[in-house]
């Protein structure tokens, strides 16, 4: 299953530089069509149907342009995004961004462990609310400090946060702070059950 997803993340990736490259030589690529090379790892319209890739349809716009320019910066480490991010230019990068940002975000239909979940909202209201707003959810507006956590595949959220935690992405010093605590206080049982609660958002 993994290599199997790897070849389809590197064909996508292909597609993606491939239209791209396009798009720029022969006039200018639709935003659906630059969207459209996104749809192997991510799903039509943003929404993902595979755990190994997150939904990305109602992405803040802002949100979703800082994170494919740290993507093509390599600021952000990435198994596949940091190659395909390259393909596109800043502009590309923004139509692509007001064309998921007006896209409605489905959250995955998944299993979670419902007494987990209960636990993770009120660990959720102590430790993450602050910046992960309306329990994770989608919101909006210029100064929306976004990252969409509530209905993202179960597997992606865990491997994420080990990425932060690994240091092979940069976590924020405010993020930080708040999962040591939470660590150091509830244990892996703590961030499990926070991760369980994004799980059974609707």
């Amino acid at each position: 299953m993994a290599k199997r997803t790897l070849n389809l993340a590197l064909a996508t990736g292909v597609l993606a530089l491939g239209i791209s490259t396009a798009g720029s030589a022969g006039g200018i690529a639709s935003a659906s069509m630059l969207a459209n090379t996104c749809t192997g790892c991510h799903g039509r319209d943003g929404n993902s149907l595979g755990p190994a890739s997150p939904s990305i349809a109602q992405m803040e716009k802002t949100a979703f342009i800082e994170a494919m320019q740290a993507f093509k910066s390599g600021k952000t480490y990435g198994t596949i995004m940091d190659r395909i991010a390259k393909g596109y230019t800043d502009e590309e990068i923004e139509r692509m961004a007001d064309y998921f940002a007006a896209r409605r975000f489905v959250p995955a239909k998944q299993e979670f462990d419902a007494t987990k979940a209960g636990k993770g909202a009120r660990l959720h209201d102590k430790y993450c609310e602050k910046c992960h707003e309306n329990g994770g959810r989608p919101i909006t507006g210029e100064d929306a400090e976004y990252y969409l956590l509530a209905g993202q595949w179960l597997p992606y959220l865990e491997n994420t946060i080990a990425d932060f935690r690994a240091g092979r992405r940069e976590i924020p010093k405010k993020m930080k702070k708040k999962l040591d605590k939470l660590i150091k206080k509830e244990g892996e049982a703590g961030l499990a059950a926070i991760n369980a609660f994004y799980a059974d958002q609707r």
